[in-house]
């Protein structure tokens, strides 16, 4: 993607072919209907092919560039025949090629036709031949379409896309430097930092104008939002940054964003342009229509109103989810491409963190097609691992792809049987192993065969939905992508991950592939940035962290003191109470006991946390039994977003009742009860993952890896969740409440060291 470039007086602004002319040259609607493309490596490896089948002459990648009106256009050419004096840029694709959307041929011309008046200028060549070369994969066949031009219609049409694009490019460039103006002399927006607000900015500050990375763990009510996203800001003209990407685990986490970004431009000339970035299913004003302009009526005509919905969108400025969709409907445009769309051209943008870290992650790749250099800031770090881990997981199931078979065309019908025998060969093995016929079983390495047939079938119905695009049913495109992503993940299996197979009967067997070390996937992400902050209130112990998620070696650690005092928390330790598994049934009664005594002592509001919803039960069954007249109310299993809303109302200031909650669950973290609202928590387990044949294998991999398998596995991802429940009850320096840990195991040495130090035991 474009960045503009201040040098002295002159503002030169680059941008790329490819980027020119999807802003100059696209036209009609949005197509986003079922087209089987080809991936990155097979596109990569078409265009190898192609350009093996040229002449010795051949130049394959040629960089060509040119500067017109302080416009710099730059860009490599698929390939050049000197001999033949022609042009070429190849596209990968799969099936019938009159399929193909004319808007998407016309780009593909606009963009050939630059790189040849660009040749032309370079070469000084009075004409060139042109040709489209469409590959397909499947049959590795060139459809080539060719035309010759002179030199001076390329230059013409060159000329005609950069005035198109130099009006935006200088307007780019005067908001870089109105905005990096404003940024040098950003102030704090409030009269005095909070107690740690300004020991955390000052990290912030410094990692990111030495390029590193920084860990942080800052505690809650000191304001860490405003103490990151200011220090970064003020950083970015003086590291040059072109973006600042704001990402968060939850939706909460960026409304906080938003309402800083707010509070920081609030005394200022607003010179920020701040991008949400939501999720489709939240964005998509028609769930129910595909999404083309046959079916949806704000991707018909989509990119002929574009640029009046773009232009909209910088003179607003500030593009939360509301004000995105305002003006998208206005210009009858779909908000949640708009919003892909202005990504490219915000100061900040606000979202979750798969935009940066998925293997497909729309920020990261806008960033690495740009260069952009980019600063993180990363809410709730503690989360990441886990996140990852999902990121980079994938599995497949034998009853969907054998019910696929049933209704299958003929095309279908064989790689569909192949797979099926290899289901059943996978089954039988593992038979001989263990006559249960339930049965989890860790696998030593990949099923090859299995993977191999999955392989063809994922490439039969591509082949198959190529030719017949009508036949693209919501089944079928979710089987493929099921598979593909699977497929996708064999092809980098190693000791970061684990293979798997569930019986859940016969027939129903799930392969998987599970992440366990996410650090192999992220470093790359992460050193793509030119720095990243990961913050949270629990963020120990940092070499977990630093291992897990691959931080780089020069990584800084910093701990902000907390601004809570001793007195403010009372926290004590149930050693008389052992919630280990054999211990279950009778740590009941003085579980019970200790809650219903610690309410008469001081009634207000209490959560009471367990480690599964069946512990959670039989506690609030004899609960409500023993103590009726205290109120009580519990977590249930998949809780609507309605009933979680319902939950948390109860939890008035002045009122009174007892909270049964799952740790880790949605009331273990995220949530903000101030004052009286809440005024203690009990929590009933040490957070420990359950003892299985995965988690063991988990536990010998990390030990394996990094010599630490029982803490990394248990104890550390445990205790995290205890204090991150633990730190509902003080959310400001006003509030006082009681932690009641209930497990003599709290008082361990291994697992003290992992509470919070201001913490008095």
């Amino acid at each position: 993607m474009p960045r503009a470039l201040a040098i002295g007086a002159v503002n030169e602004y680059r941008v790329a072919v490819r980027a020119l002319c999807e802003f100059t040259a696209r036209r009609g609607d949005l197509d986003y209907r079922f087209t089987p493309a080809p991936s990155a490596q097979e596109g990569i490896a078409g265009h190898t092919l192609v350009a093996s089948r040229r002449g010795e002459d051949y130049l394959a990648e040629l960089p060509l560039s040119a500067t017109f009106e302080g416009l710099k256009i730059t860009g490599r050419a698929d390939g050049y025949d000197p001999a033949a004096n022609c042009l070429e840029e190849v596209k990968t694709h799969r099936g019938d090629l009159s399929r193909m959307a004319q808007n998407q041929r016309a780009l593909h011309w606009a963009q050939v036709k630059v790189y040849g008046a660009l040749l032309c200028a370079e070469r000084a060549l009075a004409r060139v031949t042109l040709s489209l070369v469409y590959f397909e994969i499947n049959s590795q066949k060139e459809t080539r379409l060719s035309e010759t031009f002179e030199a001076f219609e390329l230059q013409a049409f060159f000329h005609e896309q950069c005035r198109r694009f130099i009006a935006w490019a200088r307007q780019e460039a005067a908001h870089r430097e109105a905005r990096d103006t404003a940024l040098a002399i950003l102030a704090f927006p409030h009269a005095r930092f909070r107690p740690g607000q300004r020991e955390l900015a000052e990290d912030v500050y410094r990692a990111v104008s030495t390029e590193r990375c920084l860990l942080a763990q800052a505690p809650t009510g000191i304001g860490k939002t405003l103490a990151t996203l200011f220090p970064m800001l003020t950083a970015v003209p003086r590291k040059r940054l072109d973006r600042v990407a704001f990402l968060t685990m939850k939706t909460p986490g960026r409304r906080l964003a938003l309402d800083a970004l707010q509070t920081l431009q609030a005394s200022s000339a607003k010179p920020l342009r701040v991008v949400e970035l939501v999720a489709r299913s939240k964005a998509c004003e028609y769930p129910e229509r595909a999404c083309h302009g046959e079916a949806c009526p704000l991707a018909a005509g989509f990119y002929d109103r574009l640029p009046e919905a773009r232009a909209a969108c910088v003179a607003r400025g500030f593009l939360d989810r509301a004000g995105l969709r305002d003006v998208a409907l206005e210009h009858a445009v779909c908000p949640y491409y708009l919003g892909q769309e202005m990504a490219r051209w915000a100061d900040v943008v606000v979202g979750d963190v798969n935009h940066w870290f998925d293997a497909h992650a729309l920020l990261h790749g806008l960033a690495a097609v740009g260069d952009w250099r980019v600063g993180l800031l990363i809410d709730e770090a503690h989360n990441l691992v886990e996140r990852a881990r999902g990121m980079y997981s994938a599995e497949v199931s034998q009853m969907r792809f054998n019910r696929a078979k049933k209704a299958a065309p003929a095309a279908l019908k064989k790689p569909l049987e192949q797979l099926g025998r290899q289901w059943k060969t996978l089954s039988d093995k593992e038979s001989e192993k263990n006559t249960e016929p339930e049965r989890y079983q860790l696998l030593e390495e990949l099923p090859g065969k299995l993977v191999g047939a999955l392989y063809k079938v994922t490439s039969a119905i591509t082949e198959y939905l190529g030719e017949h695009p009508e036949a693209a049913s919501l089944e079928l495109q979710e089987l493929l992508f099921e598979a593909l992503a699977f497929c996708r993940l064999a092809e980098t299996f190693g000791e970061h991950s684990l293979c798997d197979v569930t019986r859940h009967g016969r027939g129903r067997a799930v392969l998987g592939i599970r992440n366990v070390i996410p650090a192999d996937f992220l470093t790359p992400r992460l050193a793509r940035a030119q720095s990243a902050v990961l913050f949270s209130a629990t963020l120990t112990p940092p070499r977990y962290y630093r291992d897990l998620l691959g931080l780089p070696a020069n990584t800084v650690w910093r701990e902000v003191d907390s601004p809570f005092a001793a007195h403010q928390l009372r926290v004590t330790i149930a050693r008389h109470i052992s919630t280990r598994y054999r211990d279950r049934e009778r740590s009941i009664a003085p579980i019970v006991d200790t809650i219903a005594r610690q309410y008469r002592e001081m009634p207000g509001h209490y959560l009471a946390f367990f480690s599964s919803f069946a512990y959670l039960e039989a506690a609030f069954a004899r609960f409500q039994t023993e103590w009726p007249e205290i109120p009580a109310f519990a977590q249930t299993r998949a809780m609507a977003e309605a009933e979680r809303e319902a939950f948390l109302a109860r939890f008035t200031p002045g009122g009174r009742g007892v909270g049964f909650a799952v740790l880790g669950g949605a009331f273990g973290e995220g949530v903000d009860l101030p004052g009286d609202r809440l005024i203690g928590a009990f929590i009933a387990t040490l957070g420990l993952a359950p003892f299985n044949a995965f988690n063991e294998a988990l536990k010998a991999r990390l030990e394996t890896r990094f010599g630490e398998g029982e803490a990394y596995t248990y104890r550390i991802p445990g205790m995290i969740k205890v204090v991150q429940a633990a730190g509902r009850v003080i959310r400001s320096p006003e509030d006082e409440g009681v932690v009641v840990l209930m497990d003599d195991r709290f008082d361990q040495p291994a697992n003290r060291k992992l509470l919070p130090s201001w913490w008095a035991l």
